[in-house]
């Protein structure tokens, strides 16, 4: 299986997102022959980018001869309407027979998904971390600095990214608004 995660900005987000799909697609749904790659060009450059079916048709008729799964991946940002807009985009882009695309917006930042399978502060609380729009903000560069990560590779994004994959089955179950649909789709498409 060959994936493409688009995120709306690839600098920061590839980091968080190919450690967390290579999981999901190797362990979770049992394809561990998965190839996952993070698009880096174009680079969106942020949600409104991320949000144009026109922008994101571009990038399937470039690489639809070499993806078999298009995953485009936004952050919330406190916006309830993202859904609906994702699902639009979802219905207005074309894919090729034996392709698939799905699109998704973490609760409200890519970095909550990553909050969900890592230890975080015993005074840190799952539900308040949940219900915060500025999760990058607010808890994800305070764990990275209290990590002493500034300095790796996403600015402490790489080293948590992969640690967390490794508690899939806990971001599954802690985020299951938006990152457990998702799965959830990707295993009734693909198994």
């Amino acid at each position: 299986m060959r994936v493409l995660v688009i995120p709306e900005d690839f600098r920061q987000d590839q980091f968080l997102l190919k450690p967390l799909f290579n999981s999901l697609f190797q362990k979770r749904l049992g394809l561990s022959r998965s190839r996952v790659r993070v698009c880096q060009d174009p680079n969106l450059g942020g949600v409104g980018e991320a949000l144009k079916a026109e922008r994101i048709q571009e990038i399937v008729n470039r690489y639809k001869s070499m993806v078999d799964i298009f995953i485009l991946c936004i952050d919330r940002d406190g916006e309830s309407s993202r859904r609906q807009a994702l699902d639009n985009i979802e219905h207005k882009v074309q894919v090729p027979g034996a392709c698939m695309f799905l699109a998704e917006a973490a609760w409200e930042e890519i970095e909550t998904w990553v909050l969900a399978g890592l230890n975080f502060p015993t005074e840190w609380r799952w539900q308040e971390i949940r219900k915060e729009v500025h999760v990058k903000e607010e808890y994800f560069e305070p764990l990275v600095r209290v990590r002493r990560l500034e300095a790796s590779p996403g600015r402490g994004r790489k080293p948590l990214g992969l640690e967390a994959a490794r508690r899939l089955d806990r971001i599954l179950q802690w985020c299951p608004e938006d990152f457990g649909a998702l799965a959830a789709r990707l295993e009734h498409a693909c198994v």
